[in-house]
């Protein structure tokens, strides 16, 4: 996360059935809990994210990529 420069819900998939299902109500102003959400279901991680060095993106759209 400290590489994407973002928080915990920055690479959440919210509009994942599984989110949906699971965690509508879950407060994604809570970085734990959306961690916590991550790891349970690692489907709701918007992805690829890519890492180079100390930064990361996420690669969609590929343009985030070519800027890394």
């Amino acid at each position: 996360m400290k590489k994407l420069g973002m928080r915990a819900r920055g690479i959440v998939r919210a509009k994942e059935s599984v989110f949906l299902e699971h965690y509508a109500q879950l407060d994604l102003n809570d970085d734990e809990a959306v961690l916590m959400a991550l790891v349970k279901h690692p489907v709701l991680i918007e992805r690829p994210i890519v890492v180079r060095g100390d930064k990361a993106v996420i690669g969609r759209p590929p343009e985030n990529i070519e800027r890394l």
